[in-house]
């Protein structure tokens, strides 16, 4: 059945499990860190919106700029994939 091939198992459980753990670390550092350096409360801080939507802009630069590194390695190391 098709829908078996979708099903959650241990080892799915177990990488969701890290991801999660990884994310409340990273996230609460963060946070905390932003706390440390703008103070205030985040919640109820104006131009949330726009703040984020620069976020968007940098983090598609970033994943461009790491396709672009990614592949120059390829063609440095004759690797396809």
């Amino acid at each position: 059945m098709a829908s078996d091939y979708y099903a959650m198992g241990p080892d799915n459980h177990a990488h969701l499990q890290r991801i999660l753990d990884r994310l409340n670390v990273d996230i609460t550092a963060k946070y905390e860190a932003g706390q440390a350096e703008h103070g205030g409360l985040l919640c109820e801080k104006p131009g949330m919106l726009e703040a984020a939507y620069s976020e968007v802009l940098d983090l598609a630069v970033y994943l461009l700029t790491l396709m672009e590194q990614r592949d120059t390695a390829r063609r440095i190391t004759g690797r396809d994939s």
